[in-house]
This record gives C-alpha cells, structure tokens and sequence, in this order.
C-alpha cells in the first residue's frame, strides 16, 4: 500500500509507506494523507475483535506490518479492554442497536484505535531506531486515550492540547492525571479550532518538526482512521447484511472510517451525522455552503468544532483527486472562512452522507427516551446519535448508533436528562484523588513551541 498526500499538486505525486504515514500523521505540505486506491475488505468471518482489527488494518499496513505481528499487536492493544466483544451489541428496538464503543481504558472510542496505533508506532520507531514527539489537539476524548496509549514509551514524547474549560471534569482529570515523564496535557485559552490550528502551525515549521520529529496521532493520522473502520466490520458481520450507521461527529474522522468501509465493500445502506449545536456538516449538506461560525459551547463538548479537519480527504474524492484543487479549496476556506462553492462536490456528498442537527434540548430528551424506554444510560455525544437515527426515519437496514462515550464521563448531563448520575466505573473512581499535571498556555502557536522545546525529551538529548 502507498499514500500521498491531499494537496500535492505535482502531475506525479509524492508516494509514502504505511510505516512513513503512521510516523508522520501529517503531510509537509499540510494535506493529510490518503491510500492510492482503497482495499476490498473481502469476505468477513465471525472472529474475535482482534483478529479482525490485525485483517482489516492489514490491508492498509500492507509489508510495513507481518501478519503475524500484527496480530500479536491487536491481541495485545483489545487485551486492554473491560467487555469481552471489545465493541458489543446492545438492542435499542426493533431496528436499532446501540454499539458501545467505551470500553477501552479511557471509556471512550478513541481507544479502539489508539491502543493498537501507539502500539504500532512504538515497534515502528524501534525497528528505524527512531524518537518522535507527538503533538495533537482534543476536544476532549482524543487526548486521554493516546495519552494513555504512550504512557511510559521511551522513543514516544507526548503532548496534548485542549480548549481550557472546555471539556468536562472527567475528560480532563484522565488528561491530567496521566503520571508519566512523556506524556503532557496542555490547556490553551480558546477553542478546539484554535488548538487544531496551533498543531497545524507546528507542523508548517520546517525547524521544529526537525528538530523533534513532529507526529499526530489524533484523527488526522490515518492509521487512526484505519483502525476505526475495524467496528463498522464488526458490527456488519454480526447483523449479516446491509446495515446503517449513524455516528457522533464533529472533526469527520468517525464517519470518514464509515465511508472507507462501505468503499471497501461492506454492505452499508446509510451514514447518517450527528452534529450538536456546532452543525457545519449539517449546514453543508443542506445547502451546500460550509462557512465556519462562532464555537458554541454544549453539553456534547467532544463535537464542539467548526473545521472538520478530515473533511479533506472526503474533498480529495469529490475534485476528483486534485491536489491542486484541494489545496486552492482548503487556501480559500482558511482565509475567507468559507469553502468556495461546488455543486458538484456537495450533490456527490449528499449522495454519501446524510445529518441532522441536535441541540442541547434534542439531546437532553435523547438521553430521556433511552432511558425511559430501555433502561439503558448513554452519554450526550450518543444521545446526539440516537437523535439523528430517529430524525432520518425507518430503513431497509438495521440502524447501528455508534456510542462513543460511557455515560459517567458526562454525568452533569445524564442528570440534568434523569436526575440521576451513572454510576462511576472503577477505572474513574480514583481520579478525583490523583494529581493533576498540566500547563495552562495563551492561544498561541510560538508559546507552545517553546514548551515543546523545554519539554520534550528528543530536544534534550540533542543539546
């Protein structure tokens, strides 16, 4: 498998190893990167989680990654998790059935593919004999579950930046908390955007991502993506057939792995996108037009974005491969604000994808009706989920709502739904009492490069 990147304009593009991508997250060129053709998935058994993450992921690794290590990698990364299934079933009605996705060590979906991914760069770098210096943005969930998945890795230096005040308690005391000399949670005074666009600046510096050999790890890295595209497999072999999804997004990656899926070959009959009250992707393919407005700050803070980074490589598709077009698309919406207009490219989107827009009180009902009609508790990012199912109507196609958070990292929300909070998990019970670690900084890209500089480990054994 070969990779080259979204914004390479040149007639012959510049062609990347799995292993070149996985290290690197991000293009020079600030496009993110893309498989040259998309695999097929092929017939699908009924195997352990594992098992199939080390297939699915295989295709995209391709030499990079032996089976068979690979394998030992996905057995040891879902070995991590608290539910046998990893990613089981749960049925809502008739028609609907909840995946749950939290039952990673950080309660959240991130962990489905970040726990095989840090695995993987970690054998990656050992086999170059090689040190990076992750750098990533979260607007909550992200940044705990990679983290987590560095923790204590000598070639890994991590950090981690997040909208200060802007997540809930529970997702920042899991960022906080992290007690290991490589990992760092650092909290910038403004918005999701704003961090993601401080990792962009980042990268744009030839000098700094020298000197500390920048990675990413969030979704913009795309073994991530490929590692997501592991439950809609999952979830389409145990229910035997044509199956829909609707998924929480706010940054595209969720869902993007969705699309890849279903251009792989499973039979997926709609994606439908839940947004919050921050909803461009729903504006977008209502009318075509994707112009940012101001973050609104709600109770499903993880979708609290306004430039959905991985629509990018959606974009690659619909210009129909051009680099040139997506870097001139991309140039205009950074400095206008608005992604210039393409009917063509919205109609074949429209065609993709489906969205609908929930709002803290759509939410907050959600939540109730789940609850009253099946005893079950779902987080607000879930709820938003169900929502959007229940607003795109009845299918031909069983609906699997992708449940991306367990409740008690969001318990203020459930009560305001029920009146009463979920009950805590032991893997949260503690974190009130641990110390927090983390380093509150300006909306500004040069004071974090100068933390990273302090900070990471690969600058200090350069001096």
């Amino acid at each position: 498998m070969r990779y080259l990147s979204t914004r390479d304009s040149r007639p012959e593009p510049a062609i990347f190893s799995f292993a070149d991508v996985l290290l690197a997250g991000l293009a020079e060129d600030g496009g993110l990167y893309v498989p040259e053709r998309v695999p097929a998935l092929g017939a699908v058994a009924a195997v352990p989680y594992a098992e199939l993450a080390a297939k699915v992921v295989g295709l995209f690794a391709g030499d990079d990654f032996p089976p068979a290590e690979l394998g030992a990698l996905a057995a040891e990364a879902y070995a991590t998790f608290h539910h046998a299934a990893v990613a089981p079933l749960v049925q809502l009605d008739e028609r609907t059935w909840l995946m749950e996705l939290f039952h990673g060590p950080t309660l959240a979906f991130k962990d489905l593919a970040l726990q095989l991914v840090g695995r993987m760069i970690d054998r990656a770098l050992a086999r170059r004999g090689e040190h990076v210096t992750i750098i990533g943005a979260t607007s909550g969930d992200t940044g705990s579950a990679a983290l987590d998945a560095c923790r204590g890795r000598d070639a890994i230096d991590v950090f981690f930046l997040y909208p200060h005040g802007r997540i809930s308690e529970v997702q920042r005391r899991q960022m906080t908390t992290v007690d290991a000399p490589n990992a760092h949670a650092v909290a910038v005074e403004g918005t999701f955007d704003d961090c993601q666009d401080i990792v962009k600046a980042l990268f744009a510096d030839p000098r700094l991502r020298q000197d500390l050999s920048l990675s990413a790890l969030n979704s913009i890295n795309f073994a991530r993506v490929a590692a997501q595209i592991v439950y809609y497999a999952a979830a389409g072999t145990a229910l035997r057939g044509r199956v829909s999804f609707a998924v929480p997004t706010g940054n595209f990656g969720n869902v993007y792995a969705g699309h890849l899926a279903r251009a792989m070959g499973l039979p997926i009959e709609k994606l439908v996108i839940g947004t919050n009250a921050n909803d461009i992707l729903a504006r977008y393919l209502a009318t075509g037009r994707m112009v940012i407005e101001g973050v609104t700050p709600s109770l499903s803070p993880s979708m609290d974005i306004q430039v959905s980074s991985n629509f990018e490589r959606l974009l690659f598709e619909l210009k129909g491969r051009s680099g040139a077009a997506v870097g001139a698309a991309i140039g205009e919406f950074r400095k206008t604000g608005a992604l210039p207009p393409d009917d063509q490219a919205w109609q074949a989107a429209r065609d993709l994808f489906s969205a609908h827009r929930v709002d803290d009180a759509a939410t907050v009902r959600s939540i109730g009706q789940v609850y009253r009609d099946t005893g079950l508790l779902i987080d607000p990012h879930s709820a938003v989920a169900v929502a959007a199912a229940r607003a795109e109507g009845a299918g031909d196609a069983p609906m699997v709502v992708l449940s991306t958070a367990h409740p008690a990292k969001f318990p203020d929300a459930v009560e305001r739904a029920i009146g009463l909070r979920p009950p805590v998990p032991a893997s949260l019970a503690e974190l009130a009492e641990r110390r927090e670690r983390v380093t509150v900084l300006p909306n500004d890209a040069t004071a974090v490069a100068r933390h990273l500089r302090t900070h990471a480990r690969r600058t200090a054994r350069a001096a």
